[in-house]
């Protein structure tokens, strides 16, 4: 069980993310890649990814395990401003910091903090030291250019021809969220997290295979929705960073659960039903959505009838226009990025 234990003035500093983190969706689809388990969600994307993969990853799956402990120098804070930003981070690393995290890794003591696993799964104390880690351990800072470029290509072959389809489950996140913010402050946020994630004030608890207590001190909680994050939250394992907590985000979770549905490259979302979105009517209940509506304010905002605006949010959601995620009794429609440059005129951005 994982606990968090907020003060009033974490709770006032409780915010979202507002975007999703490419290193972060990196360094878990890394494990989603290696996991034969969500075969509707992740099975196409494995194959694809598998079939572009051409550069060496073999340093990523001696820093990665399949299970367990994984450096949290991997995922900087700065990576909620973006891939380019997060990596410089990465290359500045004090190599201290380096030093001591790989010396955790490799003693295998996994100690679950940083994924959410025992330190048996990982090996334990007297498990070897993979020859490429050991290798890295020793060489330092001068092995990161090496790193650099695995992660890049992976992230290429991986995440960013599915950037749209994160970035939409993510915005649809952010959407529900933002409105139980809106309708009972942190309290009814906290409350309002995935089943695995459980408000009892003061303590935010999660399903975790360790026992653990995280006190933010006054420092607020980062929450930090993800597409390829599954069944449990992540967290740092060194209490000294900025606190964050990566879950897995709703909308995501519904994807795994709707018929037939996986994530998809850019260019096949634009192909598959872009064709089915024609017309006067169906451009104003795109334009109605705005930052995000029911289906009976959607029907109000755009004049049509209940059974009407749910017909064309479908097809619009067909076409990887909008992404609808159910809360409560409702479901909330929000606008894609692909949806959002279409309204615009323009390219989606990257």
């Amino acid at each position: 069980m994982l606990r968090i234990h907020f003060t009033g003035v974490d709770l006032a500093r409780v915010r979202m993310a507002g975007r999703p983190d490419a290193l972060w969706e990196t360094i878990l689809s890394f494990h989603r890649l290696r996991d034969r388990r969500d075969a509707r969600l992740f099975g196409e994307w494995r194959t694809e990814t598998r079939s572009r993969l051409n550069s060496e990853t073999r340093l990523l799956g001696a820093l990665i395990p399949s299970r367990g402990y994984f450096p949290d120098f991997l995922t900087p804070v700065e990576g909620q401003y973006g891939w380019d930003v997060g990596l410089d981070a990465l290359r500045g690393i004090r190599p201290e910091r380096m030093r001591s995290e790989l010396a955790l890794l490799g003693a295998g003591t996994g100690v679950g903090a940083a994924f959410g696993m025992p330190s048996a799964v990982s090996g334990g104390a007297d498990a070897p030291v993979p020859r490429r880690l050991r290798d890295f351990m020793e060489g330092g800072t001068k092995h990161l250019p090496r790193l650099m470029g695995e992660l890049r290509g992976y992230h290429r072959a991986a995440v960013e021809p599915y950037w749209t389809h994160i970035q939409a489950q993510i915005e649809a996140e952010r959407a529900a969220r933002g409105r139980a913010l809106l309708d009972g402050g942190a309290d009814e946020l906290l409350a309002s997290l995935p089943p695995m994630l459980r408000w009892r004030a003061p303590v935010l608890e999660c399903d975790y295979p360790v026992d653990r207590d995280v006190r933010l001190r006054g420092r607020g909680l980062l929450l930090q929705p993800s597409f390829f994050c599954r069944r449990t939250a992540v967290t740092l394992h060194d209490p000294e960073l900025p606190p964050v907590l990566v879950y897995p985000a709703a909308a995501q979770l519904a994807s795994a659960s709707a018929a037939g549905e996986s994530i998809r490259p850019l260019e096949e979302q634009r192909q598959r039903t872009l064709g089915k979105l024609v017309g006067h009517t169906r451009s104003v209940v795109l334009r109605a959505i705005g930052d995000g509506a029911t289906t009976s304010e959607l029907a109000r905002r755009a004049g049509v009838s209940l059974a009407s605006a749910s017909q064309h949010a479908c097809v619009m959601r067909e076409a990887g226009l909008v992404t609808t995620l159910r809360r409560g009794n409702a479901v909330l429609h929000t606008v894609t990025p692909l949806g959002a440059a279409l309204l615009k005129g323009g390219a989606v951005a990257s």
